[in-house]
């Protein structure tokens, strides 16, 4: 059974003479959580973006539940606005400070709930705040009267309050403390029990990998790499993805080091291996944007012969070409 909520293709986004969103192609199944990684500019917010239809795409086809979001007339896409939903990066610049988190939580039952009594919206409203950690006592008050964090779980509870079948988080952890990173994380775990789909996107690998299922590695634009969670982490196959999890800083724990190991365990080391290290040089605005090619081969170990020579001169070589960097 075809269980496919949102079909990408061929997806282009254009910023002026730029293209800052490139031939993006990924399906997104109901129940399932899909990571979306790279490094600040790689165009993951612009995607999620153009996916909802908040940017408008120079080219290609964003299908949810079979109908093609791109071609759809206003009053097509506003009805589908129901099942889609967003959680954006900043959580201050979402929330309207004229209106208190009940109103601003409230809003989209209004709209796509009409029927529904006061007292009945008020219910839900606190039900749903309880859910993000907070009180429903706190509906009455407004933005600036929160702290970042709890601003970011406003908007999480607003984007909720709908039970969307497809849910995008851009960023929506990054400004929370741990423990509150953790309830975050466990609520939408059981969003993937109820079947809501997620899109998240995050710089947070540990959270990634504890709560996605596949992961989509952006670079310039471009996804270089879509694998199972479980196989990008442990055999990373593009270089990029292997520098980016290479990038992510281990501290040796002294007191796990030192700890005595449990019977028949080998003793822990305290240092944490990353598979294929990369080195990454060179800066990424430097890059050629408009040629065609893997987005990272001006910056590639292995496709050294090819890149610029300032850029060859600080690379050290990583032996025998893989199949993917001939055909680069």
């Amino acid at each position: 059974m075809n269980n496919t909520l949102l079909r990408v293709r061929d997806l282009r986004v254009d910023f002026g003479a730029h293209a800052v969103v490139r031939g993006v192609n990924f399906d997104l199944s109901a129940g399932e959580t899909v990571g979306l990684v790279g490094e600040s500019g790689s165009g993951k917010s612009t995607l999620a973006r153009a996916i909802l239809r908040l940017l408008q795409p120079a080219q290609g086809s964003v299908e949810f539940l079979g109908l093609d979001l791109l071609k759809c007339p206003p009053a097509a896409l506003r009805a589908q606005r129901r099942g889609l939903q967003i959680v954006f990066q900043d959580p201050l610049a979402s929330l309207d400070p004229r209106m208190t988190v009940g109103e601003t939580i409230a809003e989209p039952l209004k709209v796509f709930e009409p029927g529904l009594s006061a007292g009945a919206r008020r219910q839900k409203v606190g039900d749903m705040l309880q859910r993000v950690g907070l009180s429903s006592e706190m509906s009455g008050r407004y933005p600036h009267e929160f702290s970042g964090g709890q601003c970011q779980r406003i908007g999480i509870a607003r984007a909720m309050i709908l039970s969307p079948k497809l849910l995008i988080c851009d960023e929506i952890v990054s400004s929370l403390d741990v423990s509150i990173q953790g309830q975050i994380v466990n609520l939408l775990l059981d969003l993937q029990d109820a079947g809501m789909a997620v899109l998240f996107i995050s710089h947070n690998l540990a959270v990634v990998r504890h709560l996605c299922h596949r992961v989509l590695v952006m670079y310039l634009g471009k996804l270089v790499e879509i694998a199972p969670c479980d196989a990008l982490f442990a055999s990373p196959v593009h270089p990029y993805t292997r520098a980016l999890l290479a990038a992510v800083p281990h501290m040796p724990h002294a007191a796990v080091a030192a700890a005595p190991a449990a019977p028949g365990e080998p003793a822990a080391s305290g240092e944490v291996d990353t598979p294929g290290e990369v080195d990454a040089p060179g800066e990424v605005a430097a890059l050629d944007l408009t040629a065609s090619g893997c987005a990272f081969r001006d910056l590639c170990p292995y496709a050294r012969d090819r890149r610029p020579a300032a850029v060859r001169s600080r690379s050290r070589p990583l032996g025998r070409l893989p199949s993917f960097a001939r055909d680069a």
